[in-house]
């Protein structure tokens, strides 16, 4: 059993910030890393080797819906036999710990916390009977979705990627992808000891579009109608010029 905290004593708070709170979404924007920092308030171990706290950052992106559809083969040709609408999940979301989250906690508290790939908050549109669904199914649509985030390098494990540096101080690295969805991360920062949640802390980074990307996303967006008058009038005259190089050419 986890042990109490003596009378008297204060009780363990973790505390917790981020290294940027903005980060520019340009054109050439290839990535970018985040470093999450924080301390232990009231901790009681000796040592950054003492292991008495587990740390387990997450940071999680806006949450979206998506479509899960399942392929089956009919006839010789695959088919879509099954969709699922997910009301929301998060659009990126990167885990990194002291340990191995099965090694932290049992999976009531994970789940509760929403903890882990396995506790991802995922609730079909309308509920999973609406869509007729097995649990067996839904946990295989479930699974595929986030089988596609981590071939998609946005959802990621880092078992081991959260160090103590001093008797309370920790940190972790965080890289975001170029594809990263542009909009509010949240970084949520758990304290565990002995498999028991002492305390939580969040923290925000702000992904926002600069230059020729805010202009273009902001005209497609409030000016639809323009934006595609626009996009013909373009494609029209690139069309136009390469047949008149190619014309040229061919005398």
């Amino acid at each position: 059993a986890p042990a109490a905290t003596p009378p008297g004593a204060a009780r363990e708070l973790v505390e917790a910030d981020v290294s940027t709170r903005s980060v520019a979404i340009t054109s050439n924007f290839s990535g970018t890393e985040i470093v999450v920092f924080g301390a232990v308030d009231g901790s009681r171990q000796n040592s950054p080797e003492a292991g008495l706290y587990d740390v387990v950052v997450i940071l999680e992106g806006t949450h979206t819906p998506i479509i899960s559809r399942k392929k089956a083969h009919v006839a010789g040709i695959w088919l879509n036999t099954q969709s699922v609408r997910f009301a929301s999940l998060p659009s990126y979301y990167t885990i990194s710990a002291t340990r191995p989250l099965e090694e932290i906690a049992d999976p009531t508290v994970l789940n509760q916390h929403g903890i882990g790939f396995d506790h991802v908050r995922m609730t079909p549109a309308g509920g999973a009977a609406s869509h007729g669904l097995t649990p067996d199914e839904l946990k295989s649509h479930r699974e595929a979705i986030i089988r596609l985030k981590q071939q998609d390098g946005l959802y990621i494990r880092k078992d081991y990627g959260t160090v103590f540096i001093g008797r309370s101080l920790f940190r972790t690295q965080i890289a975001l992808p170029a594809n990263v969805p542009v909009g509010p991360l949240v970084a949520r920062v758990f304290l565990f000891r002995e498999g028991r949640m002492l305390s939580s802390f969040d923290t925000k980074v702000n992904l926002q579009r600069e230059g020729i990307e805010a202009f273009l996303h902001a005209f497609a967006f409030e000016y639809s109608l323009w934006y595609g008058i626009f996009c013909v009038f373009i494609a029209v005259v690139a069309g136009l010029a390469a047949s008149a190089v190619f014309k040229k050419g061919a005398h």
